[in-house]
């Protein structure tokens, strides 16, 4: 994912998974040795220990940037837990159910999936303090109705999850992050929403085709990592900030790290008002409108990211008014 792949680097990875798809009698520990001479660091971490199965945590000590160490959602007072039901009732969720995990149990989370599964939310779901929903090793889809919200919540971790086709929500009932039912207004049809979120890593998640947005960072929300994520076919990509008039956001800090935008996304990668992006090692295949935009003096860092033009239409690589802005990117056209 690192964006400053060169020709002659992306020979060299092409190789290196001939190496690992074709030589079958390579042992685990052998294949993560060879893997690892590609990986960025945040990878590197955890994905060398061929044993990663079993030592699950271990990926709260892998995140960087504005999120910092989630060491916090670990300890020895940690939960884990295992989705094994796909099903989901926003009010009176059962035991087994992602929500019942996310929202009812409250302290120290770690969840994982029994299987393969697609989890339709009947309504957003809001995620506690101190959880983190790690999909590895398995195919896990929400998708095609509500889907992710963090609200007044810090020390959250999601991870490997397919995130898709979610749609507006009118308002309603619904299990709150704190383990009550509360009621929550019109919610707009975003992959992943942040309000007044604090601590947050999102990391290896596929984002795309979503109502609103993919990704939002509003209200206050701030020390976020979004990480080596695939962020695809949409319109309206990353929102950092809630609008022009809500001046809490410019303590807002957000890092945009080893994210591969695009194909099909048009602007929004990201947006910023008020706060500090630093965006740093991002691909960006094509777009429509521009890659990265702001206003209202946010600050942005563009270091080390790689623009891939799209072959027509606009070429815009920033559009911003009134800010302050670092750029060490390259552009190819």
């Amino acid at each position: 994912m690192a964006s400053h792949l060169t020709h002659s680097n992306q020979y060299v990875l092409a190789i290196v998974i001939a190496i690992i798809v074709f030589t079958p009698k390579l042992t685990s520990a052998k294949k993560s040795k060879i893997i690892g001479l590609k990986m960025n660091v945040i990878d590197k971490c955890w994905r060398s220990d061929p044993e990663w199965r079993k030592h699950h945590p271990q990926l709260a000590t892998c995140s960087m940037g504005y999120a910092g160490k989630m060491t916090n959602n670990i300890g020895e007072d940690l939960v884990h837990y295992k989705v094994t039901d796909p099903s989901d009732d926003p009010v009176n969720p059962k035991q087994g159910t992602l929500r019942y995990g996310a929202s009812v149990i409250q302290g120290k989370v770690w969840i994982t999936f029994q299987r393969d599964m697609v989890i339709r939310l009947m309504r957003p779901l809001l995620i506690s303090s101190f959880t983190t929903i790690d999909g590895r090793g398995v195919n896990v889809h929400i998708a095609h109705n509500a889907c992710l919200m963090i609200y007044k919540a810090t020390n959250i971790i999601i991870h490997g999850l397919r995130i898709h086709h979610c749609k507006p929500q009118a308002p309603g009932m619904v299990m709150g992050s704190n383990g009550k039912v509360m009621p929550l207004g019109q919610v707009d049809g975003d992959a992943i929403r942040l309000v007044t979120a604090s601590k947050i890593w999102i990391d290896h998640n596929t984002l795309y085709n979503c109502q609103d947005g993919l990704l939002d960072v509003t209200r206050g929300s701030t020390n976020v990592t979004v990480s080596n994520n695939w962020f695809r076919f949409q319109n309206k990509v990353m929102l950092l900030g809630h609008d022009d008039g809500y001046i809490r956001d410019h303590k807002m800090n957000v890092t945009v790290v080893y994210n591969h935008f695009g194909p099909n996304c048009n602007q929004r990668m990201p947006r910023i008002r008020h706060g500090y992006a630093h965006v740093v090692n991002n691909m960006y295949l094509g777009w429509l409108q521009y890659a990265i935009g702001g206003s209202m003096e946010p600050s942005l860092k563009s270091e080390a990211n790689l623009f891939i033009a799209p072959t027509s239409g606009s070429k815009e690589v920033i559009n911003f008014s009134n800010f302050i802005s670092n750029s060490y990117s390259s552009i190819v056209f």
